[in-house]
């Protein structure tokens, strides 16, 4: 198997099935081709070098030889020679990885330029100074990838002060208005930069240029940046980046040339309209970049008429080619038209929705792949928050809306204050003047990104939309002085720390934390849920314990209640009185007077409930955290409940040291306090049933599920259920009623799991708690793992957190254990989960494969769970491509 792919004059080894090998890039260069589609020639060297590469440090002879035999071919293809001073050819070297990564790994551009090919690029174009700015421009992006001259975040970009010091003393604003005398002296600049930094002499032998640029974009595989973002994108860290070597075709050689970046709809809404930007004699990285302000694309329109038809065409065939909406890069030379990149475009959560519901209707799609186009996590896009658009609010400044949503957070500057800050629990926003890819994990941490320059296809819009974050690009009003920690805007300074306010939506910023409201979800998004229920398997639950969150679970698709936390309600207002009271007693006759106090109470929440979920069931888990957790801590609180309760503050402390616990989440809790003290289970479950009674007075259709929590032998269940069941009795006499119910249980700890047939003899369900069943299989604290678990997943001990992604090999061969042995006892056993895991698509994957009935969650992540629900289902992640 080759490791070099050749593409050019309409033929292509490889094509869009090939990006592992290819990597994205790559495979859809050589699609494009054979598409004859206008490609500028090359050749990918594949991902699996990429690994030998970063094992072994050196490029094999035999892959030298592939590439001096590929260079030839594409010599042939160009009618140039590489290091041909009178005829030159200059190359771009760029990364690809079979998992789109935009702007986390490194690209050069003009590679093959020394003292003598500049002259043969000069006599080429007929432009000396598109040639000399050619040139600068690569000698600083070798500089910068391959010699790893970045500056530091306070001195700035060495390279970046040259050129600026040199446009204010030629006093242009742009780098392409100098003269060819400024532009050589800059290049000579920079190369002393190289020299003086690094102690070697900048490469002259095109052939060194070309080995140490493949060695950079091989090695910026494992950068920091480009390793954060697999991260939080969750892209494997095995799959290795190709090398792309392309024939260079100019964007810059004079206002009939120019470069852009488009999309085949907008990536911010889903409108299916041409977007983009461009900008005339200029390079592709400087669209990106954000160093100059670009155009909108419709402006192309009027400046190159033929290439922008020829540009719609291209974009229109692509588009249903790959049946997605495409992300393209193009350079114009001298009027003629080269694409140079299409992926599958980054889009916000609403864009996703809209495009994969529109291509349905357009025959490009049908619903079972609409439905897996859509990545479940980033619908939390469209679940949350946005500024209350009825009331009016000063504005401070307006930008470009570059991803929509709203955030707030105090200023932050640089990207390690905004790690520093987000650990410390701040929100922040980070506002720089501009983001580049060593700013992603700050931009990961924050709640929204603002900068002074760039488009709407810039690095930080791009990476933004692609991590559902708002942001806010192009804000030209902001003078900032990141070193000094401050930016003005017409006289208003704004300091680190400062909390503002900003709308991605609209791209204005607030001063201030202003009040954020829900956003309605779209017709689009109901139909694709409406398409996701048809097609799941699994049901969906919520996690809900008012009758404001049951109604909101309802309202975002929920199927009933999967845990219903009874402490919760405790916490409130007189409540905590009483309950106090009863922990505090000193027999069941003084709990029972306490807990007298809590039945009307609770039986209101259980009412309230019960009516929001009208038809559906509702699992109601029984008290579960150890007594203390309700006693006061506050010098003054204790003050207050010793007055109420007549004793002294010395005999209220004794009671509280005495009921505190060394190792408290395995200690006096769940259903050991319902066996200590019946009379607890007893008041739970009167009130639980009293309100069914009412409610189905009312003409509600309830349906009650009793959990009974930290089951670990099934006679502790036996006792639990026998209360209950003893209760209910009595309520359904009283009442002159019945009520059909279930009783059953958690699964939560490992003995309960390798005892689940016994336990399924008296339960008539199992509710895997999730969270708890994982401290208890892998032995760790939940509250204080996060200290050294982000360590274990950077060295590869742990491929997800286990807190978030359920530990497949522990954890889920307990609850396959447990699921087996419960059904085999008792084929009529519901089975579903209950923890945070409950939301978590890639969970939500193996439950379905684990044949559970449902899975619950909080209520915002309830549309998650259905479209995730519905993937497992199709048996298929996400095809949200790229």
């Amino acid at each position: 198997m080759p490791d070099v792919y050749f593409f050019g004059n309409g033929k292509a080894d490889g094509g869009a099935s090939d990006s592992h090998v290819l990597g994205g890039k790559g495979a859809n260069l050589a699609e494009m081709t054979r598409l004859g589609i206008p490609v500028p020639p090359g050749f990918t060297i594949s991902t699996a070098v990429c690994h030998k590469y970063l094992e072994s440090r050196e490029l094999s002879d035999e892959l030298l030889a592939e590439i001096k035999a590929s260079m030839a071919a594409l010599e042939e293809a160009t009618g140039k020679r590489f290091g041909d001073p009178k005829n030159p050819l200059l190359v771009s070297v760029r990364s690809g990885a079979p998992v789109s990564m935009p702007g986390m790994m490194d690209t050069i551009l003009n590679l093959g330029l020394n003292d003598k090919t500049v002259v043969g690029l000069t006599r080429q174009s007929g432009n000396e100074g598109f040639a000399l700015d050619s040139y600068r421009r690569f000698v600083q992006m070798y500089g910068n990838v391959v010699f790893g001259i970045w500056g530091t975040p306070q001195e700035g970009d060495p390279f970046e002060r040259v050129l600026d010091l040199a446009k204010e003393e030629g006093n242009v604003d742009r780098e392409i208005e100098l003269g060819c005398p400024e532009l050589g002296a800059i290049t000579r600049s920079f190369k002393k930069i190289v020299s003086q930094r690094t102690g070697e002499e900048f490469p002259d032998d095109p052939w060194k240029q070309l080995t140490g640029a493949i060695e950079a974009v091989f090695s910026s595989w494992n950068t920091k940046r480009a390793v954060d973002y697999r991260r939080v994108h969750h892209i494997p860290d095995d799959l290795g980046t190709a090398v792309n070597v392309v024939a260079m075709v100019y964007g810059n050689m004079g206002e009939d040339s120019g470069t852009g970046v488009a999309f085949t709809r907008d990536p911010s809404t889903g409108e299916k309209t041409f977007y983009g930007e461009f900008l005339t004699n200029a390079q592709g990285e400087d669209v990106v970049a954000g160093t100059r302000d670009p155009l909108p694309i419709a402006e192309m329109a009027e400046l190159f008429p033929e290439a922008f038809d020829q540009l719609l065409d291209t974009a229109s065939k692509l588009e249903k080619h790959f049946r997605d909406m495409q992300d393209i890069e193009f350079t114009i030379e001298r009027g003629k038209l080269f694409m140079l990149q299409t992926r599958c475009a980054k889009r916000t959560a609403g864009a996703a929705v809209r495009v994969a519901h529109d291509m349905v209707r357009e025959g490009l799609l049908t619903k079972e792949q609409a439905v897996g186009r859509v990545d479940p996590d980033q619908l939390d896009q469209l679940l949350h928050p946005t500024i209350d658009p009825t009331v009016e609010h000063p504005i401070l400044a307006t930008g470009l809306p570059a991803s929509p949503g709203a955030a707030v957070g105090k200023v932050v500057f640089d990207a390690d204050e905004a790690v520093e800050q987000n650990e410390q629990g701040h929100p922040v926003v980070l506002v720089r003047t501009e983001t580049s890819p060593d700013d992603f994990h700050g931009m990961a941490v924050a709640q929204a990104i603002v900068t002074a320059r760039g488009g709407m296809t810039s690095h930080a819009a791009v990476v933004a939309r692609g991590m559902g974050k708002c942001c806010v690009a192009g804000c030209k009003d902001l003078d900032i002085f990141e070193t000094e920690g401050r930016f003005r805007v017409d006289g208003t300074v704004v300091k680190r720390g400062d909390w503002i306010t900003v709308d991605g939506s609209t791209g204005n910023l607030h001063l201030g934390q202003l009040e954020l409201v829900d956003q309605g979800l779209s017709e689009e998004f109901n139909q694709l849920m409406d398409w996701a229920d048809g097609i799941k398997v699994l049901r969906v639950r919520a996690n809900a314990d008012t009758p404001a969150d049951a109604s909101k679970a309802r309202e975002f698709g929920a199927q009933g209640i999967g845990l219903c936390r009874t402490e919760h309600m405790f916490f409130e207002g007189e409540r905590i009185q009483s309950m106090r009271e009863m922990i505090l007693a000193s027999n069941a006759e003084g709990r029972r007077r306490a807990l007298a106090k809590l039945l009307p109470i609770q039986r209101e929440d259980f009412l309230g409930i019960f009516r929001s979920m009208d038809g559906l069931p509702v699992t109601i888990r029984l008290l579960d955290p150890p007594l203390h957790e309700f006693l006061p801590r506050a010098d003054n609180e204790i003050v207050e409940l010793a007055e109420n309760l007549g004793v002294t503050v010395e005999i209220l402390r004794h009671q509280i040291d005495v009921l505190t616990e060394n190792n408290p989440m395995l200690g006096h809790r769940g259903c050991r306090l319902g066996i200590t003290y019946p009379e607890i289970t007893e008041m739970q479950s009167r009130a639980i049933f009293e309100a069914a009674c009412i409610a189905d007075g009312e003409g509600i259709d309830v349906h009650p599920e009793i959990m009974i929590p930290l089951t670990s032998h099934h006679r502790e269940l036996e006792n639990q259920s026998a209360v209950v069941k003893a209760t209910a009795e009595r309520v359904f006499i009283e009442q002159k009623t019945r009520i059909r119910y279930l009783v059953g249980t958690m699964i939560e700890l490992p003995r309960a799991a390798l005892t689940a047939d016994k336990i399924a003899e008296t339960a008539e369900f199992f509710s895997f708690g999730t969270n708890d069943l994982t401290q208890t299989t892998l032995g760790l604290s939940r509250d204080d793992a996060g200290r050294f678990l982000p360590h274990y997943i950077e060295t590869g001990i742990f491929n997800n957190d286990p807190f978030q992604t359920i530990d497949t090999d522990g954890v889920g061969k307990l609850i396959d254990t447990a699921v087996k042995l419960g059904r085999n006892e008792n084929h009529k056993l519901k089975v579903g989960i209950c923890g945070e895991h409950g939301g978590d698509p890639k969970s939500i994957h193996f439950c379905h494969e684990m044949g559970l009935d449902y899975v619950s969650c909080s209520p915002f992540r309830v549309p998650i769970a259905r479209l995730a629900a519905a993937q497992a289902s199709l048996n298929g992640h996400s095809t949200n491509g790229s």
